[in-house]
C-alpha cells in the first residue's frame, strides 16, 4: 500500500476497509487506523510498548552526533517510556499542567494572541505559521518554564531544529548547525536549572526537577517539552484557520463565536495535530483478527480513528455545528497527552482573537502541508484581510 506523507488519508481509509490490519512497507509497520483498534492498543500498554514511539526517519552523521554529545543528556522521556518509568516522568507533567495552573496561563495566552495579531493587522497580508502559529505556543511553553523571554526564540527554534536532525535530510553542514541549535537549546536549559538553585519553585520547571532531576533525566524530559508542548499547538492552530478557510465556515464562525469550541474540536479530530505514534509488541498479541508477534511495530493513526466512519458521521467533512464528538487526536489511556488542555486554551484564544481583530480573513495561495506525521500543520499559510 503506498502512503503519501503529504495527504495520508486515503492510506488510513483503505486500512479501515481492510480486514484485519495493513501491513505499511512505507512505514515498516502495521497500520492501526480504526477508532475502536487504536483504542485497544492504547488501551493495553503492557502488550504495546511505547519505547520505539518516534522512530527517526533520518539518522544524523557523525559529525552532527559529536556536537549533540557536547551536552549529555539521558532516557526515559515521557513519549518513550513505559510502566514505572513512564510514570515517574510523567506525573510532574500532570501537576504541572493542571486545570488550574492552564486557567492561570490564560491572561498571559490572551495578552500575547492579542499583541501578536495587533503586530500584522495593518499590513493587509501575512504568513500565520511563521508570524503567529509557530510562535505563540513558544512564547507559553517558555513562560511555563519560567524561562527569560529573550531565551525563549533561540531555544524554540534549537527545539524545532531538533525536529529537522531526525525527520529532514540535510547536507552534512547543516545537520552541524542544527546540532549546534540543539546543544545550544540544552545549554540555556541546564543553565535555567542551575539557576533554580536549592528552590526551585512551585511551577511547571520545578515540579519537574523535583521529579526527575535526581535521576540524571531532566534536560532530556525538558527538551522532549518544548517539542511536544508547542510544536502540536502549532499544527492545531494553523490547521483551525485553514480548515475553517477552505471548508467555507470562517464567516460562520466570525457571526457565531459560540462555535469556537466546538471548532478546535472538530480540527482535531478532522485533521489530527499528531498524525500518530508508533507501538511495538511486548509479546504475540492479535489485534482485529491480524496475529503479531513478540517485536512487531505498529503505528497507531490518531488521524485515522478520527475519520473512522463507525464512529463518526460524515467523517470527511469539517463541520464546526456537528456535536462534539469523542476523538482521539490527543491520545488516550495513560499516554494521553497531558498538555491537552493548554493546546486547546491557546487554539481557542487565538480563533476568539482572529475573528474579532480579523474577520475578513481569505487564503491568499496555496496550501501544502507538512510531510511529516508527528506535527502535520500547514507549511505556510499566507492569508489577506
Amino acid at each position: 500500500m503506498d502512503f503519501d506523507r503529504r495527504d495520508p488519508h486515503p492510506c488510513y481509509a483503505r486500512a479501515r476497509a481492510a480486514d484485519g490490519l495493513t501491513f505499511v512497507p512505507d512505514l515498516e509497520a502495521w497500520l492501526v487506523a480504526r477508532d475502536a483498534d487504536v483504542r485497544a492498543v492504547l488501551r493495553d500498554p503492557a502488550t504495546f510498548s511505547s519505547a520505539n514511539a518516534l522512530r527517526p526517519e533520518v539518522l544524523p552523521g557523525p559529525e552532527a552526533v559529536a556536537v549533540l554529545g557536547s551536552v549529555p543528556s539521558g532516557r526515559p522521556v515521557a513519549l518513550t517510556a513505559d510502566g514505572d518509568d513512564h510514570r515517574r516522568v510523567r506525573e510532574p507533567l500532570t501537576r504541572g499542567l493542571s486545570p488550574a495552573r492552564v486557567a492561570a496561563a490564560v491572561p498571559f495566552i490572551t495578552e500575547r494572541a492579542a499583541a501578536l495579531v495587533a503586530g500584522f493587522a495593518a499590513d493587509g497580508r501575512v504568513e500565520l505559521m511563521g508570524r503567529y502559529a509557530r510562535v505563540l505556543p513558544g512564547e507559553v511553553i517558555g513562560h511555563l518554564l519560567g524561562l527569560d523571554p529573550a531565551d525563549v526564540p533561540a531555544t524554540v527554534a534549537g527545539s524545532h531544529r531538533a525536529e529537522d536532525l531526525v525527520f529532514r535530510p540535510m547536507p552534512v553542514a547543516e545537520q552541524v548547525a542544527a546540532a549546534g541549535a540543539v546543544a545550544g537549546m540544552k545549554r540555556t536549559l541546564d543553565a535555567h536549572v542551575r539557576g533554580r538553585g536549592a528552590e526551585p519553585g512551585d511551577d511547571l520547571c520545578g515540579e519537574m526537577i523535583r521529579a526527575i532531576e535526581p535521576h540524571g533525566t531532566l534536560l532530556s524530559n525538558l527538551q522532549n517539552l518544548l517539542l511536544a508542548g508547542h510544536l502540536t499547538t502549532t499544527a492545531l492552530i494553523g490547521s483551525a484557520v485553514l480548515h475553517l478557510l477552505r471548508r467555507g465556515q470562517w464567516e460562520l464562525l466570525c457571526e457565531r463565536p459560540e462555535l469556537i469550541p466546538a471548532a478546535v474540536e472538530e480540527t482535531a479530530r478532522y485533521e489530527a495535530p499528531i498524525q500518530g505514534f508508533r507501538r511495538r509488541t511486548t509479546r504475540p498479541a492479535t489485534l482485529a483478527g491480524t496475529r503479531l508477534p513478540e517485536g512487531a511495530e505498529v503505528f497507531v493513526a490518531f488521524a485515522g480513528a478520527g475519520r473512522d466512519p463507525d464512529v463518526h458521521d460524515r467523517p470527511d467533512e469539517f463541520d464546526i455545528t456537528r456535536p462534539v464528538a469523542r476523538h482521539l487526536s490527543f491520545g488516550h489511556g495513560v499516554h494521553a497527552c497531558p498538555g491537552a488542555r493548554l493546546a486547546r486554551e491557546q487554539a481557542r484564544i487565538t480563533l476568539e482573537t482572529l475573528t474579532r481583530e480579523l474577520p475578513g480573513l481569505r487564503l491568499a495561495e496555496p496550501v501544502e502541508m507538512t510531510p511529516n506525521l508527528i506535527h502535520r500543520s500547514p507549511a505556510e499559510l499566507v492569508l489577506t484581510w
